[in-house]
């Protein structure tokens, strides 16, 4: 079953009013890092898109599992929106985390770094996944293909991160985000800026959700 228009435009609203709040309290309460200055305040999209992404990934995990069980479309059209919602997420951090390198790392890009290389490697893998889905024949056998590279592709996931723990990296480790961490200040605007992406990324695999019910109802009354 989709999700109900209504709720989903009451989410956007509400997650619209969220993303404002956050947006102010990034450029007006969050204090400048006392060490990387302004630049530092792109931590508070960067982290939270690398987590909605997480997230988004997650989905396509679940969704690819229940199709294998029960070949059910909607865990299909589940997974299909997702991966499009998590690709987008992981595009937004590899830039936003680039753009945050330039001035403190001097380079937009270090090759070496295993968060780096790791973060690339899955947002190659699903954007193979989609670019599969896409010029795949719809039907069954497409739609298990994809449930299989959907779910051995969120392996990755762990990696991405945990990489800062398990191989040597200028990536600044996962403590770096931990409550313990940060100034009270900063942590209500991390706290906020997560929630708001988090809940933007359910709005828009809702929607992307709903737009493949819709065209695949097109589809089958076209072909009548």
């Amino acid at each position: 079953m989709a999700p109900r228009a209504d709720l989903l435009r009451l989410a956007a609203v509400a997650d619209a009013l969220l993303l404002l709040l956050a947006t102010g309290l990034v450029v007006f309460y969050a204090p400048a890092d006392a060490v990387q200055g302004v630049v530092q305040k792109i931590f508070y999209l960067h982290v939270p898109a690398a987590i909605a992404a997480y997230m988004a990934f997650a989905v396509v995990l679940v969704g690819g599992l229940v199709y294998l069980w029960n070949e059910s479309p909607a865990a299909d059209r589940l997974a299909r929106a997702a991966a499009e919602v998590g690709l987008v997420l992981t595009t937004v951090t590899l830039v936003m985390g680039s753009i945050w390198a330039k001035p403190i790392w001097g380079t937009y890009w270090v090759p070496w770094d295993a968060r780096l290389v790791s973060t690339l490697v899955l947002w190659l893998i699903y954007a193979g996944y989609l670019l599969m889905r896409r010029i795949a024949t719809p039907g069954r056998q497409a739609a298990r293909f994809g449930a299989v590279v959907g779910i051995v592709g969120f392996i990755d996931v762990p990696i991405v991160h945990f990489s800062v723990t398990w191989w040597r990296t200028i990536h600044p480790p996962i403590e770096t985000a931990a409550p313990g961490a940060l100034p009270p200040a900063m942590l209500l605007t991390f706290a906020i800026s997560s929630l708001a992406v988090l809940l933007l990324a359910a709005v828009l695999i809702g929607y992307r959700y709903r737009l493949e019910a819709l065209r695949e109802r097109l589809a089958a009354a076209l072909d009548r």
